[in-house]
């Protein structure tokens, strides 16, 4: 199965927007942890082992799967220390479940965060948009026109079950493939830290393609405090629960991490088209608000 590369209904401009799949009733093939008996006390053992292995192996796509074709090489990196990364139904199903409780809370703090960014707005796009958590917020907040873009058909398949009413569509930001100007803002959660900078670049000057002028991209990444901060200094200033996050963000694998948080952030917004009006740097989360000019 592919996915359909056609074009669906007309946006605000007159120009189609991509077609949004009936991921509710399609059939994504089973990964291999699909496949692996990971209930028995063999099997947890044997699961256990492949979380804290340091050495993270390459993701496998199965055969069959929705947009195999387009999904990015970086993407094929493993992150987080799920094994296949997000692209299995039962991985991407314990990532949904249970990232916020890893993250204390801290999540949903940040979703409801990014989403009152556009309180009366009608048209956003939330990119990589996981299982739709955060354009679940926006919905909530009485914006019209929600949609979510994404490349793992596993974590769309789970949110278009979710939130039936939300427009979920595979796809990378670098090429979405939606109109010039077809939104008026975008926010994106725990994503452009999973990119190498070049792939960064190419997505500012697609977001900037996408948006309307004056629209606002609300951004939540990792924070460099708890990466670069020793045990001791973590606890000394938060306490058990910054002793827990630096504990975290040492253990769980990211490949582009380091890139990202010793880029220039700025320089990048401005050579694309956007004004950084906030880069508020916290802990655990570093939330970012650049405008299109």
């Amino acid at each position: 199965m592919s996915v359909d590369k056609s074009f669906g209904d007309l946006g605000p401009g007159g120009n189609q927007d991509p077609v949004v799949p009936d991921w509710r009733s399609m059939e994504i093939p089973d990964a291999w942890p699909d496949l692996s008996n990971f209930s028995s006390l063999r099997g947890f053992w044997s699961l256990l082992r492949l979380i804290a292995a340091k050495k993270r192996p390459t993701v496998e796509l199965p055969e069959g799967m929705p947009g195999r074709d387009m999904i990015p090489k970086y993407v094929l990196r493993e992150f987080h220390n799920f094994p296949n990364g997000n692209y299995s139904k039962a991985m991407t199903r314990r990532y949904i479940n249970n990232f916020d409780r890893f993250m204390l809370g801290e999540i949903k703090k940040l979703r409801k965060r990014l989403a009152a960014e556009f309180k009366g707005a009608s048209r956003v796009l939330d990119i990589g948009c996981s299982g739709g958590g955060v354009a679940a917020e926006l919905e909530a907040l009485g914006v019209e026109d929600v949609w979510g873009i994404d490349p793992s058909p596993y974590l769309l398949k789970h949110g278009a079950d979710e939130y039936p009413n939300i427009k979920f569509v595979q796809g990378i930001i670098e090429e979405t493939g939606f109109p010039d100007r077809r939104f008026e803002g975008a926010t994106a959660g725990f994503l452009f830290h999973e990119m190498p900078i070049k792939y960064f670049e190419l997505s500012l000057k697609e977001i900037n393609r996408i948006l309307e002028p004056g629209s606002l991209l609300a951004i939540g990444e990792p924070s460099p405090v708890q990466a670069y901060s020793g045990y001791w200094e973590m606890t000394r200033r938060f306490g058990l629960k910054g002793l827990y996050f630096s504990w975290f963000a040492k253990s769980i694998h990211e490949p582009f991490l380091n890139t990202w948080h010793n880029c220039d952030l700025q320089g990048l917004f401005d050579k694309h088209g956007f004004d950084l009006e906030l880069d508020d740097v916290g802990m655990p989360i570093r939330y970012i608000l650049a405008r299109k000019r």
